[in-house]
């Protein structure tokens, strides 16, 4: 195959489009912008119609990637290190949506702070979302970890974190090419409820990350990434990650290293090899590159005999919040709390409010989509959530704050149309905008519902900062006017708002509905408000 001289960021992003991606999401970043900035000028990634073009933030960007992965295609998202912390809403719940077509999340890391403020180790993030991590050592295990990274993520059903630094993204090196791939088709998750994290579907898919553990350790105990070397010097033992690898081999000309020496590539660190290295060698070496996770891991590892007890072995629940009984159990007390709940006590799920207007939106959205195969509605945080319910089934995706705009944008660049997104008035302003401006700045074709109740409903009715400006909004970041449309969510309003929706469904490009009726609950706190203030004048007046 061809053999290319590419920079580590270059070696990703062809690696990136042999391994079959359909987009690439990103705000540039040193050490990370040369990733994208490669995908947009290559002529290959033209001719396969990759998306590609920066995103409002990293935030945005990782929702964009992830609608795309909910669409069934492989994406990846990049930015640098403190990009992450921006992101890290989606990053972390991505963790517990899983994935659909392979996602790999990139993060460039800057030791030495370079051109940054910070000296952050992503891994962190990795190891608290509790998801596989790729470190590559060089140019060529980058552009193959592209690969093994997506069927990774695929088989086990995962977003992959890859973490590199700024000597590897910006050092050059002979990369050998492999047969490029078919991008993915469009299928969506088999599981309806996968990406909406309602508590319920959240608490039961956080259990299944966690029994996933076992696999990503197995995984990693086999990946041609970790090698484990054996040394005849028995007196130390050398554990080295990523390019740290790289300053050690420097020290050996010849490269033979007379330690014992275990090179890691992916996490969660290969246990099985790190308790052959210990149980043989004096001492252990700890080379990594930025925190020493691996170190402070390791001292975790080794428990000189003694048990230790509580989350990780099941003394105490790993998930859930701990109570006096659980406590009471771990010290070998009486369990108390085993006892069946009465069944006088019935479950009383959250429900939308009657008369909510919400209601008249999702029947109004139900009936226009009715046309077309479920699966392509990506609601966001607040009351409007509840419409993933019965009788609604109205909405496909809920992952963060502001996420519907970015994800429906991200399934309609991978072909998935129509794409709805449903957003509060308030969301909007928290984290909606960004996503609003990618929609704009790259012409996607995606319907957006902005459900303006007046108010931020879901916490209790405080102000909200959309009020009387969402119309403004939209037009000042480009929404053309005629396609900005306000309709008044209501019974007697249900065939012309049908109408409506179903025309803006049908337009190729940035629509804007905005179902607009004050909340329920803020109307009769209103009506009880003025009827004090009446009662008052009427006893005055007396």
């Amino acid at each position: 195959m061809q053999k290319l001289m590419l920079l580590g960021d270059e070696a990703i992003a062809q690696g990136a489009i042999d391994a079959g991606i359909s987009g690439v999401y990103a705000y540039p970043g040193t050490p990370s912008t040369e990733i994208m900035e490669y995908v947009m000028h290559s002529k290959e990634a033209g001719i396969r119609n990759i998306r590609s073009g920066w995103s409002a933030n990293e935030k945005t960007a990782m929702e964009s990637a992830l609608g795309m992965s909910y669409a069934g295609k492989r994406s990846i998202v990049c930015m640098k290190h403190v990009g992450l912390n921006v992101a890290a809403d989606a990053f972390v719940n991505s963790s517990i949506t899983g994935a659909n077509g392979g996602l790999i999340v990139l993060a460039a890391d800057d030791p030495s702070m370079h051109s940054s403020q910070n000296e952050q180790d992503s891994r962190f993030y990795g190891k608290f979302a509790m998801i596989p991590i790729l470190e590559p050592c060089n140019q060529q295990e980058a552009y193959d970890m592209m690969f093994y990274g997506f069927d990774l993520s695929e088989r086990m059903g995962i977003p992959v974190l890859m973490r590199i630094t700024t000597r590897l993204a910006h050092s050059r090196s002979g990369v050998e090419r492999s047969a490029s791939r078919a991008q993915n088709g469009l299928h969506l998750p088999k599981d309806g409820r996968q990406f909406i994290l309602l508590p319920a579907n959240a608490r039961r898919q956080y259990k299944d990350l966690l029994r996933k553990q076992e696999e990503f350790e197995a995984a990693s105990s086999t990946s041609g990434f970790n090698i484990y070397s054996d040394g005849s010097d028995k007196s130390m033992g050398i554990i080295t990650t990523g390019i740290a690898y790289n300053y050690l081999m420097e020290n050996f000309h010849d490269r033979n290293i007379p330690f014992p020496l275990l090179k890691i590539g992916q996490y969660p660190l290969p246990r099985p090899m790190i308790e052959k290295l210990y149980a043989e060698c004096s001492e252990i070496l700890v080379l990594e590159e930025g925190a020493p996770i691996v170190e402070e891991m390791l001292r975790g590892y080794l428990n000189h005999g003694k048990k230790i007890k509580g989350r990780l072995d099941g003394t105490v629940p790993r998930d859930g919040e701990l109570n006096p009984n659980l406590v009471a159990v771990a010290l070998g007390k009486k369990d108390t709390r085993g006892r069946e709940i009465p069944k006088v006590v019935v479950g009383r799920p959250p429900s939308l409010c009657k008369g909510c207007p919400h209601i008249y939106s999702y029947n109004a959205l139900n009936q226009a989509l009715d046309v077309w195969s479920k699966g392509r509605v990506f609601s966001d945080i607040g009351c409007y959530t509840l419409g993933a319910l019965d009788p609604f089934d109205a909405i496909d995706t809920c992952v963060d704050m502001g996420a519907s705009i970015t994800m429906a944008k991200g399934a309609s660049d991978a072909g998935l149309l129509p794409a709805v997104a449903v957003i509060g008035d308030s969301t909007f302003t928290h984290s909606g905008i960004t996503g609003l401006i990618d929609c704009v700045n790259d012409k996607a074709a995606v319907t957006i519902m902005i459900l303006d109740n007046g108010t931020t409903a879901m916490t209790g009715g405080q102000n909200s900062a959309a009020f009387g400006k969402i119309e403004d909004i939209c037009k000042g970041v480009g929404v053309e006017e005629e396609h900005i449309i306000v309709l008044n969510p209501s019974p007697k309003n249900h065939e012309e708002n049908l109408e409506i929706m179903k025309r803006e469904l049908d337009y190729n490009g940035v629509s804007v509905i905005i179902p607009r009726r004050e909340c329920i609950q803020t109307a009769m706190r209103s009506l009880k408000e003025a009827k004090k203030i009446k009662d008052k004048e009427k006893a005055a007046a007396v």
